[in-house]
């Protein structure tokens, strides 16, 4: 892919829940690109916004007003969404969650159980494999949920705070994790935070604020 080809953009985009006197604006007209290789955080509070926005990036949410594009080249399975939750099928084997989308993609057991391994080693759980959610911590969980993203080579990871229940010595090697990743693939990462910490590990950084995406911060 082109480095400089745009995978997504948001012109004017909006995102209203409810209607009339109890209608909430979750996004207020965000304007945003995000090309190929891109490193972005969108950084701010919790509820100021940026959940709503990965959500529009994805496909998740329809905006209410404006638009959001998303690249003709981009396929099904070329957006990875790491959810704040971790999300885990609760029958399902940690490297099975892992391994679910490659399946699902309709690549072979034995591929789909060698890239889950290799992701859940990215992010230090490989030794959690063969256990079921239940048996792990909830930090172990956003690591597995990591993994299942990381497995699937999209062009696009869009991650909801995934350090956000990580200490930080984890949180720094989960975010090393996408870094890597992400520059193996040449895909662009975008990350949610509330800590300057892990923004200051991307190269661009956007602020919201109660719904509103505010101009972009470049870092050298």
């Amino acid at each position: 892919m082109s480095p400089d080809e745009v995978l997504v953009a948001c012109h004017d985009a909006a995102l209203t829940f409810g209607q009339g006197p109890q209608a909430v604006v979750a996004v207020h007209g965000a304007n945003l690109q995000i090309a190929a290789g891109d490193r972005l955080a969108v950084v701010g509070p919790s509820g100021s916004g940026k959940s709503s926005l990965l959500h529009l990036l994805a496909g998740l949410e329809q905006p209410t007003s404006g638009s959001v594009t998303r690249s003709a080249s981009l396929g099904p399975y070329d957006i990875g969404l790491v959810f704040q939750g971790d999300s885990l099928i609760p029958a399902l084997s940690v490297v099975e969650n892992a391994a679910l989308p490659l399946v699902l993609a309709n690549r072979t057991e034995r591929e789909a159980r060698q890239a889950a391994l290799a992701a859940l080693d990215l992010v230090d759980a490989a030794d959690l494999a063969d256990r079921l959610p239940e048996e792990i911590s909830g930090g172990q969980a956003q690591r597995v949920a990591a993994a299942r993203v990381l497995a699937q080579s999209p062009r696009l990871i869009l991650a909801d705070e995934p350090t956000g229940r990580l200490d930080h010595a984890t949180g720094a090697h989960v975010l090393n994790a996408l870094l890597t990743a992400a520059d193996r693939t040449g895909a662009a990462l975008v990350v949610t935070t509330h800590d300057p910490a892990v923004a200051a590990g991307l190269s661009i950084r956007r602020a919201m604020h109660d719904g509103r995406l505010l101009a972009p911060e470049e870092v050298s």
